[in-house]
């Protein structure tokens, strides 16, 4: 199994945590020793499980727009993106559980136009409200069609950390990491009006693996 870059932090504090645990356990702990040990692996295990990385490759062109998560599809609707596009968009949210593979994918290839990073709540991902009040990170690439595509990473009830790799100006494509959110959370993807969605609400998709959408032409 391979590890996620953004693993290598936590994982070696979570093992300094728990080893010290331990260790006081064993001194003073008894017969506690061994199920403490047992409960602390299998812990470690859940973290090395979540940091867990597998590279993929799609061969998407254009046009398409490739998953940016691996989870669940919580919303496909129309909505109002007020708060940087201004305008009616296709809204597509995967929700990803701590069981999921964290890592984001770029949705598509073109130039990054904006990057920007909101201060907020820790509502559950599941709500709608979650979208605009949780603390979130914003990226909208212009494709290569023209076309302004929005991905947001948003944090949930359990995560803390938002890592969001790419920068304004550069060019960026399917196949490429776009960042991590650290415990359970949910990648938003606005859409210009007219994408022919091919998913549904409830469906388990795979980052850069599922085709989510195509854009008009």
């Amino acid at each position: 199994m391979l590890l996620h870059k953004e693993g290598r932090g936590p994982l070696i504090s979570f093992a300094i945590i728990l080893i010290g645990i331990n260790a006081f356990i064993a001194l003073f702990g008894g017969a506690f020793s061994l199920v403490s040990v047992i409960l602390s692996a299998l812990f470690y295990l859940g973290v090395l499980n979540f940091f867990r990385y597998e590279p993929r490759k799609h061969s998407a062109g254009d046009q398409e727009i490739v998953c940016p998560a691996d989870g669940r599809v919580v919303v496909v609707e129309e909505t109002e993106e007020t708060e940087l596009l201004g305008c009616r968009c296709l809204q597509v949210s995967v929700f990803m559980s701590v069981f999921d593979m964290h890592v984001n994918w770029i949705p598509c290839n073109g130039i990054v136009e904006h990057v920007s990073h909101n201060d907020g709540r820790f509502l559950s991902a599941h709500l709608p409200k979650s979208s605009t009040d949780n603390e979130r990170s914003s990226v909208i690439i212009r494709s290569e069609g023209g076309d302004q595509i929005l991905v947001r990473q948003v944090a949930g009830a359990i995560a803390r950390r938002i890592v969001t790799y790419p920068e304004v100006g550069s060019r960026v494509g399917i196949n490429e990491n776009l960042g991590f959110i650290k415990f359970g959370s949910r990648v938003d993807l606005y859409l210009p009006l007219g994408t022919k969605v091919h998913v549904k609400v409830g469906q388990h998709v795979k980052g850069n693996i599922t085709d989510i959408a195509t854009l008009p032409r």
